[in-house]
């Protein structure tokens, strides 16, 4: 299968494109680059693919294509509060209108990588019931509304020919070749490497679901095969109950993994509004054989040694691997607009 890969630049797309490739498919990227040198360790060999900002895209970019795995996106919270009007002009229309030329050139399948922060706040994580698929979508930021919005644009262009399918992620953690250091395990790991202290902003309480970057890889690569009547408009949370964790008790795992990292939760961010756990088994029951294999204690270990082996310095954990810094540092250099496009 020819499946055109947003994002293969990115934290998920590098890990997820030789996934792909290993199962058969041919993958061709397409990314703007904006996050392509944000590498720790060995420079990944990315597929072939297309420089282009996701706005820009044509009918050319989807001709021969057999499916779609859509991951680009401003994906960040505090980016999104900065510039909301930029999220809902990439996240939403620019990928609207990626599924529409999608559609108009045959592609059979698109998945599209969407979030369980669409839960927002979800009520009570107390409660026995786990949240589900359809449950009411509370998005409390811009990241997340724009996420809410696609699905419910991208189910109205579903059809007999035109299969949409919504990959909600949890929150991911683990090694990749172009690192993040602005998601919570990722960052509690290498602040407990750098300063020795496993440091918590929140009060701790917030519930998150976790999932490794390799799991979301595995998980997309069995949906872009799984029979029609099986995925088809259908939304999926991808991850695993037992990764379903406080905030506090992620950071007393990467203390456990980091030998002699101490717990400092501060508060100074008072309690977070979103807090939930989710049920991941409508995925399972759809793809017969399919389960995560990474474990919050397991992803805490790999990224402490990948930070120690390739050297991950303060200035790289706070400036290289923060999707807003990164942005800003372009931003001042001059090397993007206000529009986050390319000067040329």
């Amino acid at each position: 299968m020819r499946v055109l890969l947003t994002g293969h630049q990115g934290y998920l797309g590098t890990v997820m494109a030789p996934v792909l490739t290993a199962a058969g498919h041919e993958v061709v990227g397409l990314d703007a680059g904006l996050f392509a040198d944000c590498v720790l360790g060995p420079t990944p060999a990315d597929p072939q693919g297309h420089r282009v900002d996701l706005r820009d895209v044509t009918a050319d970019h989807v001709a021969g294509v057999d499916a779609v795995i859509h991951l680009a996106a401003l994906s960040n919270d505090p980016l999104g509060s900065l510039a909301p009007e930029l999220t809902y002009d990439i996240n939403h229309h620019a990928s609207v209108r990626l599924a529409r030329l999608a559609r108009d050139a045959g592609v059979r399948r698109f998945l599209y990588a969407s979030t369980c922060s669409v839960y927002g706040a979800a009520g009570d994580p107390d409660l026995s019931n786990l949240v589900g698929e359809d449950a009411p979508l509370r998005p409390v930021t811009p990241y997340a509304e724009s996420k809410v919005r696609v699905e419910d644009d991208l189910h109205a262009l579903a059809d007999g020919d035109f299969t949409p399918v919504f990959m909600r992620n949890a929150t991911a953690f683990g090694y990749s070749p172009r690192l993040r250091a602005d998601i919570v395990l990722n960052n509690l790991v290498g602040h407990a490497l750098l300063s020795g202290e496993v440091l918590v902003l929140s009060d701790g309480t917030p519930w998150r679901p976790l999932v490794h970057a390799a799991d979301i890889a595995r998980a997309f690569t069995a949906a872009l095969t799984a029979p029609r009547e099986a995925v088809h408009d259908r939304a999926f949370n991808i991850g695993s109950e037992i990764n379903n964790v406080t905030v506090a008790e992620i950071a007393e795992q990467v203390a456990e993994a980091v030998s002699g990292a101490k717990v400092v939760i501060t508060g100074e961010n008072g309690a977070d509004p979103r807090s939930y756990r989710v049920d991941f088994s409508r995925f399972r029951a759809a793809i017969p054989g399919f389960d995560c294999e990474w474990t919050v204690k397991r992803g805490a270990l790999e990224l402490a040694d990948a930070y120690r082996e390739f050297g991950l310095t303060r200035e790289d954990f706070e400036r290289r691997f923060t999707r807003l810094a990164v942005l800003r540092a372009a931003s001042e250099a001059g090397t993007v607009d206000d529009t986050l496009r390319w000067r040329r």
